[in-house]
C-alpha cells in the first residue's frame, strides 16, 4: 500500500523559531524562566485533528470482551479453544445497547478478535470463528447484531481487534512467525462465493500474518457500518517467528476506509492512560513529547506521571523528538477482570463508577467502561443496575446548569470577539482570550441571585487555540470574603471541579499559569445531591464480620440468607460470627428508611483462623514483609521474599498448614496493594495430606496480573482433598527476582 501523509498534526522540533501569534506572550517569570519562548509557542501550536475532537466529545463509552473467554473463565485464551464451546444461548445486543445507553454512554467498542484469535464475526480468512461453532447453527455474527442495536438506539460503534493471534501461533498452519517473504498483494483477497460489495482494493508489501490482518480489517471496516474507533492493544501473551507488524499500511487502510476512526493505543490518535484500574493523572496534557521520528514511531503503552510537562518538552526537543496530539483514554472493567466469569464475580458500584467518571471526563480525558456479557449473552442484573444508576446520577446532577441567566467580566480581553461573555453562550467554537497571561488574569461570573451548587465545569477551546492552561483555582464570595473553593493544573478539554457545597452569586476563576494567554470556552454550574455512602462489608481472619458506612447515622441492613435486604432485615448493631462460607448482602437507610444506598453483596469462603505457615523460601524480616502477612486476613499487608541485601532467584515457595483436611476447588492469590514489585506472573500449585508428599494440581500465568492487579481465582480440574497447599512463584511480571502476596486463599465452594 502507498504509503499516504497524515492529517493529524505531526511537527519536527529541530528549527524552533517561529512567528509568534498576535495575542499575549507574557508568562509566569517564576515557573518557566528557563523554558524558550520557543518551545511554548510550539507547544501551542499543535491541535487536535477533528477526528480527535469528535471522539473527546463522546465522553463516556463502553467496552464489551466476549468471546471463547467468557465461556473458559480465562482472561487470555490459549488458541487451543474448541469453537464449539462459543455458544450465547440468549444473545441480545439490544440489551447491551439499552443498558449502555441508559449510563450516558455514546460508543461501543466490541472484541472481535482477542488474543485467542477467536473472530465474533463470519470473516472469509479462518475458520477459527463463531462460523464454526454451534450457536445458530454457525450463522451467527456478533458484530452484525451489535452494528444493528447500535444503529436503533444511536451509538457509535468500533472494535477491537487484537494483533496478537495465539490461534494462528498454535495452529500447525497459523500465519504468525511461519517465516513467509514479504511481497506485494491484494487487499482484500478474493474468497470464492464471498464477493465484497465495496470495490476497493490495495496493493501491500506483506507477509501471510499482515495480509491477514489487513484482510479481516477491510472486512470490518466495510461490511458493518460506520466505524468510529479501532483498538490496537499492546497486549502479547506469546510471540513466534520474529512476527513484526506493518502497522502504517493498517493505519492507511483505515484512514482509507473508516477516516472518521480514531485509532487507539498502538497507533496516532489515541493513548492508553497507564493503567487498567481507572485511576488518573493530575495533570493530563494531550500535547505529548515524543522522542524519536513519526516517520518510524511504534506507539509504546505511556505509564509515567509526567507525560507533557514543559520541561518533559524542552528534553525532548533538544534530543530532536516530536510533539503530537495524543489525547487519553482511561479505561477499567466493571467487574473484577476483563471477561465475565461467574456471578461472585466483584461488581463496582455505581459510585465507584461515578468517581472515575468525574476523574476521567472531568480529567481531560474519555472514560472506557468495560462491561462484559455472560455466557447466556447478556449483562447481568447487578451490572446493569449499576449502569442504570451511574446514568441517573450523572443526569440528576447535570441536566441543569445553573449559570442561566449569569453575566461575565474579565481582567481582559483580546478583542471584541472574544468577550468574556463567550463562556456563557453554549458555543463551544467562541471563548474567551485574555489580552495576556499574567499574575492576575481571571473570569468573574455574577449570578441573577445566590444559588447553591458544588460542582463546577469548565473548557479550554483546544480545537484551535490547543491545550494552555496548567494552573488555576476557583474562587466564591461567601460572607463579603472571596474563598478558594477548588484549584488545580491541566484542564484541556473539560475540567470538573468538586467541592463542599456552597451557596453564592458570584465565582471567580484565577488563570495562575498558562502557556501564553489562557481560552475558556464553556463555565457550567452544578448540584449533586449528597448521597447515603455504600455500606463496606467486612471479615478479618477469626471470621468477625463488620459492616460499616461513610456516612454518618445510617441504619445499615443485612442478610445472610441470599436474600436481598429490606427495612424489615436484620439492622446492624454489632459485629458477628461467620466462619464458614456464605454471602452477606447490606444497604445503607436514612433514618426514615426512605433514601438508600446500592444494594452490596460480600461473598466469603471459609476463613484461614487455622493456618499456620509451614515454610517459606525467604521473607524480608527488617520490613514487616514476612509470610504470615499473606494469611492475615487483611490485604493492607504483604510478603515478599528476601529483596535486601540479597535477593535469591526464582522459584519461590510459601507453604500452608490448613490445620484441617478440605476439599479444595481452587486456590485464590491477591497481589500486593500499591506496587507491582513481587507480582506473581507464573505460578505452579501444590496440595498435600501430611506436609511432605506433594501433587501439583495446577500451573499457569495469571493473565494480564500486570496492568490488572486484583484477586486472581484458579479453579482446579478437579476437586483436590488437602491439608496442606503450597504455592509456587516461577516467574514475576517485571521479570524482578521476587515474590509478593497480600492474601492466599482458597476456594471450597
Amino acid at each position: 500500500m502507498k504509503r499516504t501523509k497524515y492529517s493529524f498534526v505531526l511537527f519536527y522540533l529541530i528549527i524552533f523559531v517561529q512567528v509568534f501569534s498576535s495575542f499575549g506572550q507574557e508568562l509566569n517569570v517564576n515557573s518557566k524562566s528557563e523554558i524558550s519562548d520557543a518551545v511554548i509557542q510550539k507547544a501551542v501550536s499543535i491541535l487536535p485533528h477533528e477526528r480527535q475532537y469528535e471522539w473527546q466529545k463522546n465522553e463516556f463509552t463502553a467496552f464489551i470482551h466476549f468471546g471463547v473467554n467468557t465461556f473458559t473463565g480465562r482472561e487470555w485464551g490459549t488458541g487451543f479453544e474448541d469453537p464449539k464451546i462459543f455458544h450465547p444461548t440468549n444473545l441480545d445486543t439490544d440489551q447491551w445497547c439499552k443498558a449502555i445507553k441508559s449510563a450516558g454512554m455514546k460508543l461501543v467498542i466490541l472484541t472481535v478478535k482477542h488474543h485467542d484469535g477467536f473472530c465474533l464475526w463470519q470473516t472469509r480468512y479462518t475458520e477459527h470463528s463463531v462460523a464454526s461453532s454451534d450457536w445458530l447453527n454457525g450463522k451467527g455474527d456478533v458484530l452484525k447484531d451489535l452494528a444493528k442495536s447500535c444503529e436503533k438506539y444511536g451509538l457509535k460503534l468500533g472494535v477491537y481487534l487484537s494483533p496478537a493471534d495465539l490461534y494462528q501461533i498454535e495452529n500447525e498452519k497459523g500465519l504468525y512467525g511461519n517465516g513467509s517473504s514479504y511481497s506485494l498483494r491484494t487487499i482484500p483477497r478474493k474468497v470464492e462465493g464471498r464477493p465484497f460489495t465495496d470495490g476497493r482494493t490495495f496493493q501491500c508489501k506483506v507477509d501471510d500474518y499482515n495480509e491477514y490482518f489487513l484482510n479481516q480489517l477491510f472486512e470490518l471496516l466495510t461490511e458493518y457500518g460506520p466505524i468510529h474507533e479501532v483498538w490496537f492493544d499492546g497486549a502479547h501473551p506469546k510471540r513466534k517467528g520474529g512476527q513484526t507488524y506493518t502497522y502504517y499500511q493498517w493505519y492507511d487502510l483505515i484512514r482509507n476506509l473508516a477516516p472518521e476512526a480514531v485509532i487507539f493505543g498502538k497507533g496516532p490518535d489515541v493513548r492508553w492512560c497507564g493503567n487498567e484500574a481507572g485511576r488518573t493523572r493530575n495533570s493530563e496534557w494531550s500535547v505529548i513529547p515524543l522522542n524519536g521520528s513519526p516517520e518510524n514511531w511504534t506507539w509504546p503503552d505511556m505509564t509515567d506521571d509526567d507525560l507533557g510537562s514543559l520541561e518533559k518538552i524542552q528534553n525532548t526537543i533538544d534530543n530532536g523528538g516530536f510533539l503530537h496530539w495524543y489525547p487519553a483514554e482511561t479505561n477499567t472493567s466493571i467487574r473484577h477482570g476483563w471477561f465475565w466469569r461467574d456471578e461472585a464475580q466483584y461488581v463496582k458500584s455505581a459510585e465507584e463508577i461515578v468517581d472515575i467518571w468525574y476523574r476521567s471526563v472531568g480529567g481531560n480525558t474519555v472514560f472506557l467502561l468495560n462491561i462484559p456479557p455472560n455466557s447466556d449473552g447478556l449483562f447481568s442484573d447487578r451490572d446493569v443496575k449499576v449502569l442504570n444508576k451511574v446514568g441517573e446520577n450523572i443526569a440528576k446532577t447535570f441536566s441543569s446548569n445553573l449559570i442561566d441567566g449569569a453575566k461575565a467580566i474579565a481582567s481582559s480581553v483580546k478583542d471584541k470577539s472574544h468577550s468574556a461573555a463567550n463562556i456563557l453562550d453554549g458555543n463551544l467554537n467562541s471563548c474567551w482570550i485574555p489580552e495576556s497571561q499574567n499574575e492576575n488574569t481571571f473570569v468573574e461570573i455574577t449570578l441573577p441571585e445566590k444559588r447553591t451548587f458544588n460542582r463546577i465545569v469548565f473548557q479550554e477551546q483546544i480545537q484551535d487555540y490547543s491545550q494552555r492552561i496548567s494552573k488555576f483555582n476557583i474562587e466564591a464570595r461567601i460572607e463579603n470574603e472571596w474563598e478558594i473553593i477548588s484549584e488545580g493544573t491541566t484542564v484541556g478539554y473539560k475540567r470538573i471541579c468538586r467541592f463542599p457545597t456552597i451557596t453564592t452569586d458570584r465565582i471567580k476563576i484565577n488563570i495562575l499559569n498558562s502557556r501564553l494567554s489562557p481560552t475558556i470556552n464553556n463555565v457550567t454550574l452544578h448540584f449533586e445531591e449528597i448521597t447515603i455512602s455504600n455500606p463496606i462489608i467486612s471479615r478479618d481472619k477469626n471470621g468477625i464480620v463488620s459492616i460499616s458506612c461513610p456516612t454518618p447515622g445510617p441504619i445499615i441492613k443485612y442478610t445472610i440468607d441470599g436474600s436481598d435486604p429490606t427495612p424489615n432485615s436484620d439492622t446492624f448493631i454489632t459485629t458477628f460470627e461467620m466462619k464458614k462460607s456464605g454471602t452477606i448482602k447490606a444497604v445503607a437507610y436514612d433514618s426514615e428508611l426512605k433514601n438508600y444506598s446500592e444494594l452490596i453483596v460480600k461473598d466469603f469462603d471459609i476463613t484461614n483462623s487455622k493456618w499456620e505457615i509451614l515454610e517459606v523460601s525467604s521473607e524480608q524480616n527488617d520490613k514487616n514483609e514476612l509470610a504470615e502477612n499473606a494469611i492475615d486476613g487483611d490485604e493492607s499487608t504483604h510478603w515478599i521474599t528476601e529483596w535486601k541485601p540479597e535477593a535469591p532467584k526464582h522459584p519461590h515457595s510459601i507453604s500452608i498448614n490448613l490445620n484441617e483436611e478440605l476439599n479444595l476447588k481452587g486456590f485464590t492469590y491477591t497481589p500486593r496493594k500499591g506496587q507491582i514489585n513481587g507480582t506473581i506472573k507464573s505460578y505452579e500449585f501444590f496440595v498435600s495430606l501430611n506436609g511432605k508428599d506433594w501433587k501439583k494440581v495446577v500451573d499457569g500465568e495469571f493473565d494480564n496480573i500486570k496492568n490488572n492487579p486484583v484477586e486472581q481465582k484458579v479453579y482446579f480440574s478437579k476437586a483436590e482433598k488437602a491439608s496442606y497447599i503450597k504455592l509456587v512463584a516461577i516467574s514475576e511480571v517485571n521479570g524482578n527476582p521476587w515474590a509478593s502476596a497480600a492474601e492466599i486463599g482458597v476456594i471450597t465452594k
